[in-house]
């Protein structure tokens, strides 16, 4: 079992799927979010579907927008079941709160380089704990 202390966390606890890149995230700038994918086509989940995963990125990108957008996007049933981050912004973190999405940022590894693609990963808020469930 690998086991990753978060020093920022929020939201309720949850189970799933990672979608893991060594990229940024900006809901305005990087998601179409109608149809549920990355659709900046230099970002290196172009094409991926992030609706119900668990995304394990690098750093928050862009402004206030990205806030509202969070919100709108669990609002449609088309969001991701959870954002984890190397490093996070005020805005991001603001946009979490208020879609109610689960959130982890900071840790003391790169998570996007210890974390395979598609591994089962759980996060739970209330420990700060990020725990590989499976490969």
């Amino acid at each position: 079992m690998t086991l990753f202390k978060a020093r920022h966390a929020m939201g309720s606890k949850v189970t799933g799927t990672a979608l893991v890149a060594n990229d940024g995230f900006s809901a305005r700038y990087d998601l179409d979010r109608i149809n549920g994918v990355f659709s900046r086509p230099t970002h290196k989940l172009a094409g991926r579907s992030y609706v119900d995963r668990i995304l394990i990125l690098d750093t928050a990108k862009g402004g206030v927008a990205t806030a509202w957008m969070l919100h709108e996007m669990k609002a449609r049933n088309m969001a991701p079941m959870a954002i984890v981050l190397n490093s996070v912004n005020t805005i991001l973190a603001q946009g979490a709160a208020m879609a109610g999405m689960t959130m982890l940022a900071g840790f003391d590894v790169d998570v996007t380089q210890s974390i395979a693609d598609g591994a089962t990963v759980e996060l739970d808020p209330d420990t700060g704990t990020l725990r590989v469930v499976a490969d």
